[in-house]
């Protein structure tokens, strides 16, 4: 029963995922997302989207690597991708949140998820790649879909996007370049992304 326990206590403790907030609007611009709704929504996209992939793919993995890679948030709080202050200590505060969120499971399923996490962080496997386009397309097709409201708030350049996206094409170069073509370009030419 121990070993049920821990899991119990860890997905217990993951709802609270629930709670941490982002900067990116949901579709109709009422409010914003939470990180759970990110991650379950960019684990879709892969699953529909997949096909677009740069190199074969393992699905599941990268689905649950999406699933897994903002729980450390739970902790450090979500860091806004064009804050660069907050970049600063973001990998120091989800380092933290990582030993103690994953230390809650079973020693085996704590080393695979905790790898998981981590070779999302080190976005050098196929696998990982992926992910993180999937994790840069989705808030770009919300900002997109609500008219770049938090583009907009944020007073976002162009430059800091196309330079957050360099790794998006390493995942999928289709699919960084309809991003582009479609939910990027028009935004600056609608002024609600700043040259």
């Amino acid at each position: 029963m121990e070993r049920l326990e821990q899991q119990f206590a860890f997905i217990q403790e993951i709802d609270k995922e629930k709670f941490i907030g982002r900067q990116t609007y949901v579709t109709g611009a009422k409010r914003k997302e939470n990180d759970a709704e990110h991650a379950w929504h960019a684990a879709l996209m892969t699953i529909l989207l997949s096909e677009y992939a740069n190199e074969k793919i393992d699905v599941l993995k990268t689905v649950t690597m999406l699933l897994l890679h903002d729980i450390v948030e739970i902790d450090a709080g979500d860091t806004y991708a064009y804050d660069a202050e907050a970049k600063q200590t973001q990998r120091a505060r989800e380092e933290a949140c990582a030993e103690r969120i994953f230390g809650m499971l079973p020693e085996d399923q704590q080393e695979k998820l905790r790898g998981l996490w981590e070779e999302f962080e080190a976005r050098e496997t196929p696998e990982a790649k992926f992910a993180r386009a999937m994790d840069n397309i989705q808030p770009m097709m919300l900002n997109a879909a609500t008219d770049g409201k938090a583009w907009e708030e944020h007073g976002v350049h162009i430059s800091q996007i196309l330079k957050r996206n360099e790794i998006t094409k390493e995942g999928s170069g289709a699919l960084w370049e309809y991003a582009l073509q479609h939910f990027i370009r028009p935004n600056v030419e609608k002024g609600r992304i700043r040259e």
